[in-house]
């Protein structure tokens, strides 16, 4: 009994949450120029509007482009930091885990203009790289964040073991570390990618009419019009999303990543 209702509830929660992805795919399809829902009639019209311009599939390029660079980069930092405070004691290791850890609870307003202030004194502005840094800068606390955890005491012991047995510091790095923290590297990963593709805070700084994410577009083009067009890309979005989730749960496995975090 307690069993079923704890299905009923999981799966009304689950429907709750799904719901405004129903409805936002609904509106996309309307053949009315307003939101409606349920839709009036069923069309493509939309997202042929927004794949036939040539602004949108460009900031689509550019926020895709931006998530992916940012992603690889904020790997690169995140995982030498999270060795680093995990594994030595050393002074000021608080103070470099608090501040790498920072951009989550500032205000991305407040990171983007300090980025902006900074970045103009050395060139560094309305740029692919201004904006490449200011995103690696708020999403590698998400990658830090979830690889700390996965270097425990246990796995430790086993780093030692490869040293004791003759293996080089980056063999054992490559066959014993990153195995073991596979899972919190991937879900990190994955985090910041989605925290770079949806940020409008901080990108709003150094984005030209030439060089604009979608978020940024899509705030700027509501301030204006309202039609079915931001229903489609934020559809397109979900869609592309829904892909990518199903292509890890494909090739890596969502539910032994999960059991390896656990």
């Amino acid at each position: 009994m307690v069993s079923a209702l704890v299905r009923i509830v999981s799966f009304a929660a689950l429907a709750y949450l799904a719901l405004p992805l129903v409805v936002l795919v609904g509106t996309s399809l309307t053949t009315t120029s307003f939101l409606a829902f349920p839709p009036q009639g069923l069309t493509l019209a939309w997202y042929g509007k927004m794949l036939g311009d040539p602004s949108y599939v460009s900031a689509f390029l550019i926020s895709t482009l931006l998530a992916v660079a940012a992603t690889i980069v904020a790997v690169l930092l995140a995982v030498p930091a999270a060795i680093a405070i995990a594994r030595y004691r050393f002074t000021g290791r608080r103070l470099l885990s608090e501040t790498l850890m920072s951009p989550l609870i500032l205000p991305h307003v407040v990171l983007g203009a300090a980025l902006l202030q900074y970045g103009s004194t050395i060139g560094l502005v309305r740029s692919f790289p201004a904006l490449l840094v200011g995103h690696v800068v708020i999403i590698m606390p998400f990658v830090l964040r979830a690889v700390l955890p996965q270097l425990s005491d246990e796995q430790r012991s086993l780093e030692d073991a490869s040293a004791d047995l003759g293996a080089k510091p980056l063999t054992t790095f490559f066959l014993v570390t990153l195995p073991q923290i596979r899972s919190g590297l991937v879900s990190g990963a994955i985090f910041a990618f989605i925290a770079s593709w949806i940020n409008v805070e901080l990108s709003i700084f150094n984005t030209t009419a030439e060089l604009t994410t979608i978020p940024v577009k899509l705030f700027n083009y509501v301030q204006y019009t309202i039609d079915p067009t931001i229903a489609a890309v934020s559809g397109l979005t979900i869609i592309v999303a829904a892909v990518v989730i199903v292509l890890l749960d494909l090739t890596i496995g969502l539910d032994v990543l999960s059991e390896r975090r656990r």
